[in-house]
C-alpha cells in the first residue's frame, strides 16, 4: 500500500491529512466517496526538492497583472475543461496547472497561475476567482461558494457552463439576427452617398448643357448632391457624431432621461419583445442556480439584476428585492411589475407553491429562451423582405429620379 497526502475541501473548510491505498486512483476514489473536493494528492515518498523544482518551472514566464484582455470565449472554454477535468477526479491544483499549460492565451494562463498559486497558499477558491470580476462575475462566484460548500464542485462547474453557454448563444443569436439588416443598411447609405456625391454631379453637368426643365424630384437630388458636396457634407457628418455623443452623454447622466430612453428601447416593435425574453431567460437561470445553490433570495435578486444594464429592468428587480425583505411573495411582487408578463409570475407562482423555486425558475428559462428563439427567427423572416424593399426604394429612387428627365425628353421628341 501507498500513502498518500491530501489536501482538499469539506463541509466548505480546508483539510489535509494522509490516506493509504494501492495507487493514486484509489486514493481519489476513497476520498471522493468521502465527499471530499481534492485541491492536492501526492505521494509522501515524492522527493521534495523536484516538486519544488517541478512548480517553479512551471509558474515562469508569467507576469502577474499582465494588460491583455481575456476573452469571454476564453473562459468559457477554460470553464469547461476545469468542470471535466473536476468531475473526473483530479486534484484541482493539479487541474489548474494542466489547463494553464494547454491553454494558448498569455491572459488566461497568468489568471490560471495567480489563482493555483493563491490556492497553495491557502486562499479558497472561492476568494482566488473574486479577486477577478471582470472575468467571473457574482454568478460565477456564488456556484463555487456554493460547490465548495456542499462538496459537489464538479456539479456547479458544470451549471456555470450550462450558464455561460446560454448566455453566449443568446448573444450570438441577438448579433446574428442584427447582422444582416445592418449590413444592408449600411450598403444601401454607402452606395446611395457614392452616388449623391459623384454620380448625380454627372447627371447634373449633362442636363446643364442640355437646358432642359427638371423635374421636381431630380431637382431635389440635386440640390441634395450639392449640399453634400459642399461644406453641408462635413456640417452634416460633424452634426450627426457630436449628436451621438450628446446623446450617449444625456441617457447616461440623466437618469428621467435614461429612464424614459430604456423604456422605449424595451417597447421597440420586434426588437423589444426580444430584448425582454432574453433577459427574462437569463434572470430565470441565474435565479434557479443560485437558488439550487443554497444562496438567499434577496442576494440572487441582486446579482439577477447584473444581467441588464437597462434601468427598466434593474429598478423593476429592485422593487422586487424591497418586497421579498418586507415579506411579500415573490408571485405578488413579479405581478406588481408590468415588466415581467403574466405568465412568467404564474410559473413562478408554481414554483413558490410546491417548494421548488429553483427548478420552476430553470423551467421558466428554458420557455423563455425557446420564446427567444421564436422572437429571433420570426424577426428575421420579417427583416429580409423589408430591407430588400428598403434598398429598392433607396437606390431605384435615385436612379428613376436621375433618368426621368431623360425619358421626358424621350417622350416629347417621341411625340
Amino acid at each position: 500500500m501507498e500513502v498518500f497526502t491530501y489536501k482538499g475541501i469539506s463541509a466548505g473548510k480546508y483539510v489535509e491529512g494522509e490516506i493509504e491505498a494501492l495507487n493514486q486512483d484509489e486514493a481519489s476514489f476513497k476520498l471522493k466517496e468521502q465527499k471530499l473536493i481534492i485541491t492536492n494528492l501526492v505521494k509522501t515518498k515524492k522527493k521534495k526538492g523536484e516538486k519544488k523544482e517541478k512548480a517553479k518551472g512551471k509558474s515562469s514566464g508569467f507576469s502577474l497583472f499582465g494588460k491583455k484582455k481575456v476573452k469571454v470565449e476564453e473562459i468559457l472554454i477554460f470553464s469547461k475543461q476545469f468542470a471535466t477535468m473536476v468531475k473526473a477526479g483530479l486534484p484541482i491544483l493539479q487541474t489548474l496547472a494542466m489547463l494553464r499549460d494547454q491553454l494558448e492565451s498569455p491572459a488566461i494562463k497568468e489568471v490560471i497561475e495567480d489563482i493555483r498559486k493563491g490556492l497553495e497558499g491557502g486562499v479558497t477558491l472561492s476568494k482566488n476567482f473574486e479577486k477577478y470580476p471582470q472575468y467571473f462575475d457574482n454568478v460565477y462566484v456564488n456556484l463555487i461558494k456554493a460547490g465548495e460548500a456542499s462538496g459537489k464542485l464538479d456539479v456547479f462547474l458544470l451549471k456555470i457552463v450550462d450558464d455561460l453557454e446560454k448566455k453566449e448563444k443568446i448573444k450570438k443569436k441577438i448579433k446574428g439576427a442584427l447582422m444582416y439588416p445592418g449590413i444592408m443598411f449600411t450598403t444601401a447609405m454607402v452606395v446611395s452617398a457614392f452616388m449623391l456625391v459623384k454620380v448625380v454631379p454627372v447627371f447634373a453637368e449633362m442636363y446643364e448643357g442640355m437646358g432642359i426643365a427638371l423635374p421636381k424630384p431630380t431637382a431635389v437630388i440635386m440640390s441634395m448632391s450639392n449640399f453634400l458636396r459642399g461644406t453641408g457634407g462635413m456640417l452634416l457628418l460633424f452634426s450627426l457624431v457630436g449628436g451621438y455623443f450628446l446623446f450617449r452623454y444625456v441617457t447616461t447622466k440623466n437618469k428621467t432621461i435614461q429612464y424614459k430612453w430604456h423604456r422605449q428601447v424595451l417597447r421597440l416593435p420586434v426588437f423589444g419583445d426580444l430584448i425582454l425574453k432574453s433577459v427574462i431567460a437569463q434572470i430565470s437561470l441565474i435565479m434557479g442556480n443560485l437558488s439550487a445553490a443554497g444562496v438567499n433570495l434577496l442576494e440572487s435578486i441582486e446579482i439577477a439584476k447584473s444581467v441588464s444594464s437597462n434601468v427598466v429592468v434593474t429598478e423593476a428587480l429592485e422593487n422586487v428585492k424591497k418586497g421579498v425583505f418586507s415579506g411579500d411573495t415573490l408571485t405578488k411582487l413579479f405581478l406588481k411589475e408590468p415588466l415581467f408578463p403574466p405568465t412568467f409570475s404564474q410559473l413562478v407562482s408554481v414554483g413558490e407553491q410546491t417548494g421548488q423555486l429553483d427548478e420552476m425558475f430553470n423551467s421558466v428559462a428554458k420557455y423563455y429562451e425557446s420564446e427567444f428563439d421564436t422572437a429571433v427567427n420570426n424577426m428575421s423572416s420579417l427583416i429580409e423582405p423589408i430591407m430588400i424593399v428598403f434598398m429598392g426604394i433607396m437606390i431605384g429612387g435615385l436612379m428613376i429620379a436621375m433618368y426621368s428627365p431623360i425619358f421626358n425628353v424621350g417622350a416629347i421628341m417621341g411625340g
